[in-house]
């Protein structure tokens, strides 16, 4: 289950959750595997019953949509209920106020794990992404994605247009910088100027959320199958906004700023990563990098 805003995260000080063998671990592979089962089936049945409904039920289109996000974050939330049940993953949070009142951010997180984006949609009301063009191929998930209004990863004129449309509806985007799963043995993967040039371009502010896992799992290198054996513990820290008022974009340095936000950004995540955000050791990054909302 997902503990409340006033858990801190966890330290290196903790003990680690034990890692299960032989016959122990039946139990917990067989629970996850049937969490993932349970997802796609929910998400099929959800996309012809429910979510056509509460998309097309009177009202504007706004709040049409807003229904349907808000749907979505409560089965979100309901999955990563079941994973915490099963023993894959245990999730904390902190500063949890910050993202849940939140509206027409850009959302930015480290990308450690599988089931990132549920666990960071089940904790906002309001949030949509950017979908690769191959997940809504995809009959179990499609029907979510068309309902809810996510936006389709395709070219850049149109991405823009659809993030501006997005954000205009007090919806948070949710970004990973890092465009795929850490790579294990990495702090982060290099991050790509996607976030910083949307957040420049649409005149939007960035709130970054650090995710800190104590164990490796659920990784790019593994398969959705291979249920982690030892429960992840994830801390899942809100910090303040990033202003983007605070990077100067004008006539022709567009690129220059993206990129310089871009390294603030990889910077802020490789600092906070080994140390919470209050840490007394990154107050004068945070200082020059955060501005309170």
């Amino acid at each position: 289950m997902i503990n409340s805003q006033q858990s801190a995260p966890f330290t290196s000080q903790q003990s680690l959750a034990p890692k299960l063998t032989g016959l122990r671990y039946i139990p917990r592979w067989i629970g996850g595997v049937m969490c993932y089962m349970a997802f796609g089936l929910g998400g099929l049945l959800s996309s012809l019953t429910i979510l056509p409904v509460l998309r097309y039920w009177p009202g504007s289109k706004q709040e049409r949509i807003a229904r349907v996000q808000r749907t979505v974050s409560l089965m979100f939330k309901g999955f990563v209920t079941m994973l915490s049940a099963a023993g894959v993953i245990n999730v904390s949070t902190k500063n949890l106020h910050l993202l849940q009142r939140a509206q027409g951010h850009i959302v930015v997180a480290n990308h450690p794990t599988l089931v990132d984006v549920v666990v960071l949609i089940s904790l906002m009301p309001n949030a949509g992404c950017i979908v690769k063009q191959t997940l809504w191929r995809n009959p179990f998930i499609r029907g979510v994605l068309s309902n809810v209004g996510y936006i389709p990863n395709r070219s850049a004129d149109l991405l823009l247009q659809d993030c501006k449309q997005v954000l205009k509806q007090d919806t948070n985007l949710v970004i990973f910088p890092e465009g795929t799963r850490t790579l294990v043995g990495n702090a982060i993967n290099p991050f790509a100027r996607g976030a910083a040039n949307i957040a420049l371009r649409t005149q939007t502010d960035i709130l970054p959320v650090i995710l800190h896992t104590d164990v490796t799992g659920l990784t790019k290198q593994q398969a959705w199958y291979q249920i982690p054996r030892q429960t992840i513990n994830m801390s899942v820290e809100v910090g303040h906004s990033m202003r983007y008022q605070h990077y100067k974009v004008t006539q022709g340095n567009e690129a220059k700023i993206a990129r310089q936000l871009t390294r603030d950004l990889q910077e802020f995540y490789l600092n906070n990563l080994s140390s919470p955000l209050d840490s007394h050791t990154d107050k004068k990054h945070k200082n020059e990098l955060t501005q309170p909302n």
